[in-house]
Formats: C-alpha cells, sequence, structure tokens
C-alpha cells in the first residue's frame, strides 16, 4: 500500500474580469473518481489544502446535469461523504514529498483562484516532476503547474505535452468571455505543450512522469494511468 498526495484548492470562488466572485472550489468527480480508484487498489490518500482549509466542492459539480442524472448526482454525492480524509487536510506548506509515492491534482475552477500563484504548490509540483514520481493532474487542475517556477524564472513543466481544459470547453461552459485569463493560453505561454482534444470527451496525455486529463470525463482514465505507473 502507497500514500497518495491530493493536492486541493482552498478557494472558494474565481475572481472574474468585473470582479464578481463566481462560487467554486474543487469538481466533485475529478476527486471522487481517482479516490476510489486508488482505495480500491489497496492505497491511502492524504489531502492537502493551502493552508490546510478543509476544501469545498463546487455545487455545481454535484448537479444531476454534471453527473448523467438524479441517481449519479447521488452517487457521487455519497461518494464525497465517504472521502473523511476532505475533512482533515493537511497543510500544504508543511508536505514531505518523500512521505508519499504518487501526487494528484483534482480541478475546477478553484485552482484558477490559489494553487495558479501557490508558491508552496508550485514548489510540491517542481520537486514531484524531478522526483520521477507519478504527478496526475486534471482538467483546471494545470493551472497549479503555472506557480512551478524554477530560480531562473522558467517553467519547470515548459516542453512538456498536457492535457487541460480548453479555451472551447471555457467558451462552451460560458465563462471565457468573463474570466480573466485562460488556462489553456497562460500554459501555452509558460512553453508547455498543450494537446488539445475534442470538448467534453475523455482525453488523457502521459510525458514522462506526468499523466494530465482535459476534463472531468478525462479523471477514470488518468486514474487508470497514475495506477500503471503506481505498478
Amino acid at each position: 500500500m502507497s500514500k497518495i498526495l491530493f493536492v486541493l484548492t482552498g478557494a472558494t470562488h474565481w475572481t472574474l474580469t468585473d470582479g464578481t466572485l463566481h462560487p467554486t472550489g474543487f469538481w466533485a468527480e475529478e476527486a471522487v473518481v481517482p479516490y476510489r480508484a486508488l482505495k480500491a487498489a489497496g492505497h491511502q490518500v492524504v489531502v492537502a489544502t493551502p493552508g490546510g482549509v478543509v476544501p469545498t466542492v463546487d455545487r455545481a459539480s454535484l448537479a444531476p446535469e454534471f453527473n448523467g442524472g438524479q441517481e449519479g448526482a447521488e452517487k457521487v454525492a455519497r461518494a464525497l461523504e465517504e472521502m473523511t480524509e476532505l475533512r482533515e487536510p493537511v497543510k500544504l506548506a508543511e508536505v514531505d514529498l518523500d512521505d508519499f509515492a504518487a501526487v494528484f491534482y483534482p480541478g475546477g475552477h478553484g485552482p484558477m483562484e490559489d494553487l495558479a500563484v501557490d508558491a508552496d504548490s508550485g514548489r510540491l509540483l517542481t520537486a514531484a516532476l524531478d522526483s520521477g514520481k507519478p504527478l496526475a493532474v486534471v482538467c483546471h487542475g494545470p493551472a497549479a503547474l503555472l506557480a512551478a517556477v524554477r530560480a531562473d524564472g522558467s517553467n519547470a513543466f515548459a516542453g512538456y505535452r498536457v492535457a487541460a481544459f480548453t479555451n472551447e470547453e471555457e467558451t462552451q461552459g460560458g465563462l471565457a468571455e468573463r474570466a480573466k485569463w485562460l488556462l489553456q493560453d497562460r500554459l501555452t505561454e509558460a512553453g508547455v505543450d498543450v494537446q488539445v482534444a475534442e470538448p467534453w470527451a475523455p482525453y488523457v496525455v502521459v510525458d514522462r512522469n506526468l499523466v494530465t486529463g482535459q476534463n472531468p470525463a478525462s479523471s477514470a482514465p488518468v486514474a487508470e494511468e497514475l495506477l500503471k505507473k503506481l505498478g
């Protein structure tokens, strides 16, 4: 059994261009699906957040329309209740990477607010990448990669092939025009090689020890790739 670190956003909102605080947090499916897959394989999960705050689930991610109907929504809600680790997160700044076999970042718009500029998270991501340990990130989770800046000012993930929530998906979701910046654009500017697939379809990119997924539907295949790497 290995210990897997889940790094979740501590944000409860995403600040839009006009100053509106759009309610958000982490996206339920992106935490629940990999959690269940890893636990079923016998692994232990530890949750970390900035400051050790209890992470907030994006209420929209519990809606029936995002979970294949009411039954699916209820299933995800029950799964969240079972994730007792969410109620006792450790402080991200106090995490020792040596304690963990792998690191996973789910999305939701929350990471656009806090993890994108969190230096502790950036240092952890850089260390995880350099360690060769499996590192998995999905949907808006790659916003956290923006904070992974080396001493010379370069992004640690520059040159890596990465899947992340796309401009087209943000546009179809209705928030692109109100966003201060778009994830695909900002990652590209940082030198990350963003791979774009069909909107909302499962899409996973594996580059060395890094596993990334484009959207919520990619959560399950990302978990599968992570489990392969854990052997």
